[in-house]
C-alpha cells in the first residue's frame, strides 16, 4: 500500500467513524435525525397495534381450530414483524399485536376481513375449502412469449393437492370460481390438469391485484372465521428508564473492551477499536436498512456481539505476533497475520451463519427474527475484521509506524497438559450437567413443572383496567406492579398502555377466581378506579406448539448441518463429533443455571439458547483450526503433544474473548432492568462455560476419539 492511498483509508476511516457515530448516537429513536431513527422496534420499545377477533361459531370453537387459526395468524403477521405476537384470550377471541406501527385501521385493511373461502365449479359444486390452501404468494412469471406476468402462486395441502387434481382434471376448459365472504373474487379458467399442489392464477392487472388477490386467500384459508372486536395502539410494555439504561451499558462495555484491547495489543488494539466502533454503526444502519425489528433483547444481543466481533480481531492479532516473535517483519507478519487466521475466521462464522441460515428458514416468530440479527452481525463482523482492520493496519504501518514494539511479541509458553487432566474435567462437567435434571425433578414435585415457564410460554391473566389518571409506564411498575405483585406472588408481570386514555392492560400468571376478585379488590381500595372498568379475561401463551416445535426442528436441523460442514472442512468426522457434544454439553449447563436459580423461561430463554449455539460452536473451531495446523507441523508427534500444543497456543485468545464477551454482558447485568438481567445472567454462565468447554473438553474429546478409533483399528 503506498502513502497516497494510506492518507486516503485514514482520512476515509475517520470520515466514517464519525458519520456512523453520529448516525448511532444523535439518530437513535423516534426523536432523532439520523438513518437509525426508522429501526423498527418491538412492543416492548415502543408499542404497536392490538386487534382483537372472535371467531364466528355456533358454539365455542375448537381447540384445534383456534390453534390452527392462531399458527396461520402468525405466519401472516410474520411479514409485518418478526416479533409480532399472535394468542389465545378466553374461549372464542384471538389477539394480535404488531409492533413498530400506529395505524391500526391500515394493519385492518391489509390484513383482510377473515371470512369463509371456498373454491366451486360452474354448477356451484365446491372442490376446495379454505383449509387446503396452504399459503398463497403474489409473484412473477413469464407467460407464452417469455413477457413478465403478475401471477398468485397456491400451495395445496396434501389432501387439497388431490382434491385440486380431480377438480381440474374434469373442468379443463371452465371456470373455478374462488368465493371468498360470499363474494367471487376471482374466476380462473382451468388450462390443464394440475397435479403435485401447486398452481398459478394469471391474468393480474398488476402487482397490487395479486397482492390483494393472495391476502384474501391466505386470510380466508383459516381454520375459522372471524370478527373484529376492537382494534387499539397500545404503548411501549417498558419505561424509557429502561432502554437509555441498556444504551449506557453497552457503551461503558464497549469503552472497557477498547481500553482493553489498546492496553493489551498496543497499535493493532486501536485499529480494532476503530473497528469496533465502525462495526457497532454499521448494525445499527443495517437494522434500518433491512427492516428488522429490534427489542431490548435485541439490544442486548447487539452488546453481546461487540463482544463476540472482538473474536477475528483477536485471532488476527494473536497470529502477527507469532510471526513476529517467529522472526519476521512488522510487514511481512501482518500478511501472514491474516493469511493464517483466515481459515478459523471462515470456517467459525460460516459455521454459524449455516446455523442462521437454517434458524431463519424454518424457524417462525421471534426465533426468526434473532437468526435474521445474528447473520447480519456475522457478515458485518467478518468484514470489519477482514477487510477495515486490515487496511487501517496497514495504512498505518506505511505511514511510519513500523517498529515491532508496537505491535507486541508473543511470548513462548510450555503446553499445558490439558489431555492429561480430561477425566477431571469430564467428571466435573457431567456432574455440573446432571444438577440440571435431579433440580428438574425437585422442581416438578414442590413447584409442578420443572422450569419457570412465563407468560410467553404458559399463558396467564389478562386485567384490563381504567385508571382515574394517566400513569407512565415508570410510574406503573413503580405503583401498580408491587400491588399486583401482592396477589400473583410473582414478579412476571407485564403492562401495557392503551395509547388515546388511561386504560392499562396488565397481564400476569393464570389467576382463579379468588385471585381476580382480590385484585379488583385492591386495584379499587388503592388507586380508586370504577370496578365496572376491570375485566378479565384467559390468555395463551404466545409461544404456541407449533412455534416450539418449529425451533426445536430448525435447531435440529442447523445442528446436523454445522457438523456436516465441520466434518466437510476438517475431513474428520471426530471434529465434528466433538464440536456438537460440546455445544449440547454448554446448553445443558446453562439449562442447569436456569433450573437452580429458577429463571424465568420466555422469549428470552431461546435467544439465549440460539446465541449460545453460536458463540459456542466459534470458540471450538479456533482449537479445531489450530489442531488441523499443527498435525503437519508436528508430524510424527504424539497426539497428546500436538492438542495440548494447540490449546496452549490459542489460550490467550480464548481467554481474552471470553473476557471481552463476559464485559459487555456484566455492564449489562449491573445496569440493565430485571428482564434484562433474566437474558444476561445466564448468557454471563454461557460464556464461560464455552471458554471451559472449547479449552477444556473439546481437544481432549477429539483426543480420545481419535486414539481409541486408532487403537481399536491396530487390533
Amino acid at each position: 500500500m503506498n502513502k497516497n492511498k494510506s492518507i486516503a483509508v485514514i482520512i476515509g476511516t475517520i470520515v466514517l467513524t464519525i458519520l456512523l457515530g453520529f448516525t448511532t448516537i444523535v439518530g437513535f429513536g423516534p426523536t432523532g435525525t439520523g438513518a437509525a431513527r426508522n429501526i423498527i422496534t418491538g412492543l416492548d420499545l415502543s408499542g404497536g397495534v392490538s386487534i382483537t377477533y372472535r371467531a364466528i361459531s355456533d358454539g365455542t370453537p375448537s381447540a384445534e381450530d383456534m390453534k390452527d387459526t392462531i399458527y396461520k395468524l402468525q405466519q401472516r403477521v410474520a411479514g409485518y414483524s418478526t416479533e409480532a405476537q399472535v394468542y389465545q384470550e378466553g374461549d372464542d377471541r384471538i389477539n394480535i399485536e404488531i409492533p413498530g406501527v400506529t395505524d391500526a385501521n391500515k394493519i385492518l385493511e391489509e390484513l383482510g376481513k377473515p371470512g369463509s373461502l371456498t373454491f366451486q365449479t360452474e354448477d356451484g359444486t365446491t372442490v376446495l375449502e379454505g383449509t387446503d390452501v396452504q399459503t398463497a404468494q403474489a409473484a412473477t412469471s413469464a407467460d407464452s412469449l417469455g413477457n413478465s406476468q403478475n401471477v398468485v402462486e397456491l400451495q395445496l395441502t396434501d389432501e387439497g393437492a388431490k382434491k385440486f387434481s380431480d377438480a381440474t382434471e374434469a373442468n379443463i376448459g371452465k371456470r373455478i370460481y374462488i368465493i371468498y365472504d360470499n363474494q367471487v373474487i376471482s374466476a380462473p379458467t382451468v388450462q390443464s390438469h394440475i397435479t403435485g399442489g401447486t398452481a398459478q392464477i394469471t391474468g393480474m392487472a398488476d402487482r397490487e391485484e395479486a397482492e390483494n388477490l393472495a391476502s384474501s386467500i391466505r386470510i380466508g384459508s383459516l381454520s375459522l372465521e372471524l370478527e373484529e372486536l376492537r382494534s387499539n395502539v397500545v404503548g411501549a410494555q417498558l419505561g424509557s428508564a429502561a432502554i437509555s439504561t441498556s444504551i449506557k451499558a453497552g457503551a461503558i462495555g464497549l469503552i472497557i473492551v477498547m481500553i482493553f484491547m489498546c492496553i493489551v495489543y498496543l497499535v493493532p488494539g486501536i485499529v480494532a477499536s476503530v473497528s469496533l466502533l465502525i462495526y457497532t454503526g454499521l448494525i445499527l444502519v443495517c437494522l434500518n436498512a433491512f427492516d428488522l425489528t429490534l427489542t431490548l433483547s435485541g439490544i442486548a444481543g447487539i452488546i453481546l456481539s461487540i463482544g463476540m466481533a472482538v473474536d477475528a480481531n483477536v485471532i488476527i492479532y494473536a497470529r502477527i505476533r507469532e510471526e513476529i516473535a517467529d522472526g519476521k517483519t512488522v510487514k511481512v507478519a501482518i500478511k501472514i497475520g491474516f493469511q493464517k487466521a483466515l481459515s478459523a475466521i471462515l470456517d467459525g462464522n460460516i459455521t454459524t451463519l449455516i446455523a442462521a441460515a437454517i434458524l431463519a428458514y424454518k424457524g417462525t416468530g421471534s426465533v426468526q427474527g434473532f437468526a435474521q440479527t445474528l447473520a447480519l452481525g456475522i457478515v458485518l463482523s467478518m468484514f470489519t475484521a477482514l477487510v477495515v482492520s486490515r487496511l487501517i493496519v496497514n495504512a498505518v504501518y506505511t505511514l511510519g509506524i513500523k517498529d515491532a514494539k508496537y505491535y507486541g511479541t508473543a511470548k513462548e509458553r510450555k503446553a499445558v497438559d490439558f489431555v492429561g487432566k480430561r477425566k477431571i474435567f469430564f467428571i466435573v462437567s457431567i456432574v455440573v450437567i446432571l444438577i440440571g435434571p435431579a433440580g428438574m425433578l425437585m422442581h416438578e414435585k414442590n413447584d409442578g413443572k420443572i422450569l419457570n415457564y412465563s407468560l410467553e410460554f404458559m399463558g396467564g391473566t389478562s386485567t384490563t383496567v381504567t385508571f382515574n389518571e394517566d400513569f407512565s409506564i415508570e410510574e406503573l411498575d413503580e405503583k401498580v406492579s408491587p400491588v399486583v405483585q401482592e396477589v400473583t406472588g410473582d414478579a412476571n408481570i407485564q403492562m401495557q398502555k392503551v395509547t388515546g386514555g388511561n386504560q392499562v392492560i396488565i397481564k400476569t400468571r393464570e389467576l382463579s377466581v379468588d385471585e381476580r376478585q382480590e385484585l379488583e379488590q385492591k386495584l379499587v381500595d388503592e388507586f380508586g378506579v370504577d370496578a365496572s372498568t376491570i375485566s378479565e379475561e384467559s390468555i395463551s401463551s404466545t409461544v404456541s406448539a407449533e412455534m416450539k416445535s418449529d425451533a426445536i426442528v430448525a435447531v435440529l436441523i442447523a445442528t446436523i448441518c454445522m457438523l456436516l460442514y465441520i466434518w466437510f472442512r476438517f475431513k474428520d468426522v471426530r471434529f465434528a463429533t466433538s464440536a456438537v457434544i460440546a455445544l449440547l454439553h454448554d446448553v445443558l449447563v446453562v439449562l442447569m443455571c436456569y433450573v437452580v436459580l429458577w429463571i424465568s423461561v420466555g422469549n428470552t430463554f431461546i435467544a439465549c439458547m440460539l446465541t449460545l449455539v453460536g458463540y459456542s460452536i466459534n470458540a471450538t473451531i479456533v482449537i479445531f483450526d489450530r489442531i488441523r495446523e499443527n498435525m503437519k507441523i508436528m508430524k510424527g508427534k504424539d497426539y497428546k503433544e500436538i492438542v495440548n500444543a494447540s490449546i496452549t497456543q490459542t489460550l490467550t485468545r480464548s481467554i481474552y474473548t471470553s473476557f471481552t464477551t463476559f464485559v459487555m454482558i456484566a455492564v449489562l447485568f449491573i445496569m440493565g432492568v430485571s428482564s434484562i438481567r433474566e437474558f444476561a445472567l445466564p448468557l454471563m454462565v454461557g460464556v464461560l462455560c464455552g471458554g471451559y468447554s472449547s479449552v477444556c473438553i473439546t481437544g481432549p474429546l477429539w483426543y480420545v476419539m481419535k486414539t481409541k478409533i486408532k487403537d481399536k483399528k491396530k487390533k
